[in-house]
């Protein structure tokens, strides 16, 4: 037969709130073997008032009929412990949990499809990709204490120092661009940037989780070659699955 240990039992009569539904057969038993124990059929009416049952209020009669002493009963059953109520445990439904495994499964078959954490193999014209690459790697702070730190002296101004005052002083005046003139610096920036991007440069900005700097490199990418154009729609298609389910 399932009985309570008696530390165990002690402890739930002291604290009351920590009862659940698992020590309710346990209870049941005690009661089957000895009617007349009240601090048990007490503790499982705890039971049915954080379950809220139906059976709680038939249960209350019955109980006090075998209570000797019904203050005490009433004194229990009004008590801040015995109304208060365990807090509800989010459940997730079944059809939630088979969307969640399905979910992480596309990501990472995405991620395995788009070599995401293999090593890259970079050319010896991809310097851009490289230092691009680089910025990966983790930065430490230098913490110095106030002892290492260089001690201000007095400024003394340099004969240059002073030259540049004047000139500011004299709030000279850049005159306005003409607006017939061609922006030539963004026609040369978009030049520059179309001709730095590569495969290996999108993967560095997979690595780095820049999803919508990758999307950009493979669009220019499907410019530049006509006949993988499929390839690269398929990659930012992924890429875009990514970034729904970061």
């Amino acid at each position: 037969m399932v009985t309570l240990d008696t530390n165990k039992y002690i402890q739930l009569l002291e604290k009351p709130e920590l009862i659940s539904i698992e020590h309710n057969s346990e209870l049941m038993a005690i009661i089957q073997q000895y009617p007349y124990f009240q601090s048990a059929r007490a503790l499982r009416l705890k039971i049915l008032k954080n379950q809220e049952s139906y059976k709680y209020n038939n249960e209350l009669k019955v109980t006090a009929s075998y209570t000797t002493d019904r203050t005490v009963l009433f004194d229990f059953i009004t008590s801040e412990a015995f109304k208060e109520s365990p807090p509800k445990e989010e459940k997730t439904s079944l059809k939630d949990k088979i969307l969640l495994k399905k979910k992480v499964t596309e990501v990472k078959t995405i991620e395995e499809d788009l070599a995401i954490g293999k090593p890259l193999s970079f050319t010896q014209n991809e310097t851009f990709s490289f230092n691009q690459w680089l910025q990966l790697s983790s930065k430490k702070v230098i913490v110095r204490a106030e002892s290492d730190l260089p001690k201000e002296e007095p400024s003394i101004k340099s004969e240059h120092e002073a030259i540049i005052d004047r000139f500011i002083e004299t709030a000279p005046k850049i005159s306005r661009p003409n607006k017939t003139s061609a922006p030539d610096i963004k026609v040369a920036e978009n030049q520059q940037s179309n001709q730095l991007a590569t495969e290996t440069l999108a993967k560095v900005y997979l690595e780095q989780k820049k999803y919508d700097s990758a999307i950009q490199a493979y669009k220019i990418l499907s410019l530049k070659y006509p006949e993988k154009s499929g390839l690269f729609a398929d990659q930012i298609k992924r890429i875009q699955i990514l970034q729904n389910n970061k």
